[in-house]
């Protein structure tokens, strides 16, 4: 696998991921939306704030209590001076997530899968677990990923059983929104969805692919591992 350029593939994900609102200090970059997807609701504090520490995470808390929600800040493994002044401030981290990433290339289509510029509400809301709100968000979110995008899906009894995006920018493609409906788990949708979008991003002209998935989700990181993905860096969530 190439070397990972840490702070640039963090704002090739940003760019994957868009938040409704955006703001700066110095080089640190804060997202939000509704307050559910952490991703769109966090500052990533990559950079140089332009301010001491202490100072910069204090502005970052204004900033969010201005949009009417709770700081949290999304912080790669390497920022340990940081990570001790957020424990200081009364922080504690969550959600350890792993960036993984792979060099892709086609593999056999799939002639059931079924391709779209969008995901359906009612597909989505059938493959997802999440209250009305989170599914709101992350519906909206996915119509604002920039081009070149594709959605992959596949049905089972003409219902939706597995789905999933994908976005290129440049050599790099972004892997997301992988679903599978409870009642269809365990019958290898999600390698067939993971395959289709990797298709996709080898078709728009990239090399190399990553995706985020929590920790503790062993399922999901060895399906990915068995397709060539690799730890490239963690992060983790720091909130109140």
């Amino acid at each position: 696998m190439k070397d990972i350029d840490i702070p640039a593939l963090e704002i090739i994900a940003a760019r994957a991921w868009p938040a409704l609102r955006e703001g700066r200090i110095g080089d640190w970059r804060l997202y939000a939306t509704s307050g559910f997807s952490n991703r769109i609701n966090a500052c990533w504090p990559s950079g140089d704030p332009g301010r001491d520490t202490a100072a910069a995470i204090e502005a970052v808390e204004a900033w969010y209590a201005d949009g009417g929600l709770p700081p949290l800040f999304k912080v790669v493994e390497t920022a340990a001076a940081l990570n001790e002044a957020l424990l200081r401030r009364g922080y504690v981290p969550r959600n350890e997530t792993l960036t993984m990433a792979a060099p892709i290339s086609n593999g056999d289509p799939d002639p059931a899968i079924r391709w779209a510029d969008s995901i359906m509400p009612s597909a989505f809301a059938e493959t997802s677990a999440g209250d009305c709100g989170d599914t709101r968000e992350r519906l909206e979110a996915l119509a604002r990923v920039p081009p070149p995008r594709g959605f992959a899906s596949l049905l089972m009894s003409d219902r939706p059983a597995a789905l999933g995006g994908v976005a290129v920018d440049r050599d790099w493609a972004g892997i997301f929104a992988m679903r599978t409906a409870h009642a269809h788990r365990r019958r290898g949708l999600a390698r067939r969805i993971l395959t289709a979008l990797t298709n996709f991003a080898v078709d728009h002209g990239a090399t190399h692919a990553y995706l985020q998935v929590e920790a503790a989700n062993a399922g999901a990181i060895s399906l990915y591992a068995s397709k060539g993905f690799e730890t490239a860096y963690r992060y983790v969530y720091w909130s109140r």
